[in-house]
């Protein structure tokens, strides 16, 4: 039998892998870490831990509250009141907090300048004490910080300095300055209240004197008290001569009918006596405005009725403002005197003992972070567009 030919063996060619060598976009891309990453993350910790001075920290709390308690005449004269906080005051409050003028105040008595540039060296957390008005309420603004809860109207401020009395000071000049503005706000509101009602007084006491002028001359002209009470005499006179006319008629009836001759002279009596009662009815109800005329007179008792109705009217609802706008005027008078608004503290200027700022070990991760993730952000738009070429 035929020998059977081994198989060849297959001959694989070794892989040549060259040697890695450093090129110099890798030591660009070192030197960039070094020089955005390394070192300002070593010049931060360093400045951070070595330069920065300590910050003391004072805490303060307040709210706008309005306590208006009604007094007797509010209750007279039907004036309600509410107790509460005040938002749009809190609203101004916190505006005014943030503002030049408070910053100004505050450095007019305590020498801002003074305060935040006590450290020796410290280029950045300390303050320039060459810088402006307008540096110095910039400055203000990472010193002091404003916690505001509008749901609650509660305000908190963190005031930072170098000194924990410096700081506990800052912070009782701007909730005294607050305060202050808080006062001044309600003066305004209560002088223009007292002065509107005032005013409205002044009118009410003038209408009151016209319409007490139109009954006065009223009576003069017509020489009658009060329309009602001599209307009231004249019906009774008429009554009295309708009751003498009936008795009259009823007289000459029976004259009539006993006399069977004519010429009986006191038939003739009956019947002037007649005839005068009936002029007297005639006259009365003329007075009435309904005589036998059937045209009503130009001073009858219904006109002139009218017309003191009409001014008894306008004089009662004179007096009825006038109550009105003196229990007001009173009760704003009454307000002006109490402080309505006013800045309640719920929690005190506090002296710190340890400093909390600036927080080196927070920091130093933040800025380590921030250039990590710039540094890497910026080798992956570089490596995305040299893989485009």
């Amino acid at each position: 039998m035929p020998q059977a030919t081994p198989p060849k063996p297959v001959l694989r060619a070794p892989l040549a892998v060259g040697t890695a060598r450093a090129h110099l976009r890798h030591y660009g891309i070192l030197a960039s870490f070094v020089a955005v990453v390394v070192v300002p993350t070593v010049t931060a910790i360093f400045y951070l831990f070595a330069v920065a001075d300590d910050q003391y920290t004072s805490t303060v709390g307040f709210s706008v509250r309005s306590e208006d308690i009604s007094s007797a005449l509010g209750l007279l004269g039907g004036l309600s009141s509410l107790s509460g906080t005040s938002s749009s005051d809190t609203d101004i409050l916190y505006q005014f907090i943030q503002s030049q003028e408070l910053v100004e105040r505050v450095n007019e008595k305590r020498d801002l300048r003074k305060i935040y540039s006590k450290p020796a060296f410290d280029p950045y957390y300390a303050f320039s004490p060459d810088g402006s008005i307008e540096d110095l309420v910039s400055y203000w603004e990472g010193m002091v910080n404003i916690f505001y809860d509008r749901g609650t109207g509660l305000i908190e401020l963190r005031v930072h300095a170098f000194d924990p009395h410096d700081a506990q000071m800052v912070a009782q000049e701007i909730y005294d300055e607050s305060s202050l503005m808080i006062n001044q706000l309600s003066a305004i509101a209560r002088a223009d209240t007292t002065r509107y009602a005032k005013e409205e007084l002044d009118k009410s006491i003038e209408r009151l004197k016209v319409a007490r002028t139109a009954v006065t001359e009223f009576r003069s002209r017509t020489q009658i008290v009060d329309p009602t009470a001599d209307i009231q005499g004249q019906m009774g006179l008429l009554n009295t001569l309708q009751q003498q006319l009936a008795a009259a008629i009823i007289e000459l009836n029976l004259l009539r009918e006993t006399t069977m001759v004519g010429g009986d002279p006191r038939i003739n009596q009956s019947e002037r006596r007649i005839a005068v009662i009936q002029q007297l009815i005639d006259q009365e109800r003329e007075k009435f405005g309904v005589g036998s005329g059937g045209q009503t007179a130009t001073n009858d008792y219904s006109a002139l009725v009218g017309e003191f109705e009409r001014l008894s009217v306008d004089r009662e609802f004179a007096e009825k403002a006038y109550l009105a706008a003196l229990t007001a005027y009173d009760e704003s008078l009454a307000q002006a005197q109490r402080q309505s608004r006013y800045l309640a503290a719920h929690v005190r200027p506090t002296l710190a003992e340890e400093a909390l700022y600036p927080q080196r070990v927070q920091t130093s991760l933040l800025v380590i972070g921030l250039l990590l993730a710039g540094w890497g952000i910026a080798m992956l738009i570089y490596y995305s567009v040299r893989d485009r070429r």
